[in-house]
């Protein structure tokens, strides 16, 4: 069996890509628009949150357009990276931390804060999501 180093760093236009992810994420979450957020993704992407998996592009877009008038019923997300690595030359991991800001909050609370995982892949010149998923920050 042969071991791989430690994966690389995107070039830099490529970090400046998938960086953007994270702002984009939350300028569809700031206008609750569930058709920009779910565009961010692959066709076949996937989305898992605590207690959540959808599977494709129109399920993350229902799924959010839902959420949207319940539970996530102004609220913000808030996000930023803490590492990305390259999986080659159209593939990449991002890390991030962040989580949903509940009305009137200025700062995502220990309850609310999550670590993210974002598996990205460039189609056509863009990077989209392929897979997303977070977990709570903290230990209950």
């Amino acid at each position: 069996m042969t071991t791989a180093g430690p994966l690389a760093a995107p070039s830099s236009s490529d970090q400046v890509g998938i960086a953007s992810l994270t702002q984009k994420v939350m300028a569809a979450w700031a206008y609750h628009d569930a058709d920009s957020f779910a565009d961010l993704f692959v066709e076949d992407g996937t989305m898992i949150l605590p207690g959540i998996y959808r599977n494709g592009r129109e399920e993350i877009r229902q799924y959010l357009a839902e959420a949207y008038q319940g539970r996530y019923k102004g609220t913000q997300v808030t996000g930023k990276p803490m590492s990305m690595r390259s999986l080659g030359s159209d593939a990449a991991i991002l890390l991030s931390y962040g989580g949903v800001l509940e009305s009137g909050e200025s700062e995502v609370s220990s309850k609310g804060a999550v670590r993210a995982s974002w598996l990205v892949v460039k189609r056509d010149g863009e990077w989209r999501l392929a897979a997303y998923q977070n977990t709570p920050a903290n230990a209950a």
